[in-house]
């Protein structure tokens, strides 16, 4: 069940591998979650000290957190990958000039998931380009729409 999704991501860049991690959460961000109070319009993935961690995704505390707690919206988020999966998503930015980013928060088995994928930017005509075959298709599926009355 997604939570949340980032179609800016879709739209700013072309997806070529998508990979799901956990992610480090304290438990008032759970409930911050479960309650729809996060965003991942400005996240995005980077790597240190051989980890990928989530920046920038911002959780909005709810008003009943504990007055012991100070929530901070805007920390870093540890990713959960396997080693392997890290190395390889690490090199090919590295190497081929990719970008991570967060595409969607989802639940799986009662826990947050995150979709990540290792994008490349799209250039101005790219984008117009997605947007005319988008428009062709809703066309498409109108008429369609249409014959079938």
């Amino acid at each position: 069940m997604s939570i949340i999704q980032n179609k800016k991501a879709f739209h700013e860049y072309f997806i070529e591998d998508k990979y799901e991690a956990g992610l480090m959460l304290e438990g008032w961000e759970v409930k911050a979650i479960r309650a729809g109070r996060a965003q991942l319009k400005e996240a995005y993935v980077t790597s240190k000290d051989g980890a990928l961690f989530l920046f920038g995704s911002h959780i909005s505390p709810l008003l009943s957190a504990s007055t012991h707690i100070h929530p901070d919206p805007v920390r870093t988020r540890k990713l959960l990958l396997h080693k392997a999966e890290i190395e390889k998503i690490i090199n090919k930015v590295k190497r081929a000039g990719y970008t991570v980013m967060p595409l969607d928060m989802h639940y799986k088995g009662g826990r947050v998931k995150l979709t990540i994928g290792l994008a490349k930017g799209k250039k101005l005509h790219d984008k117009r380009a997605t947007e005319k075959e988008k428009d062709s298709k809703r066309e498409a599926a109108q008429a369609m729409k249409k014959e079938r009355r």
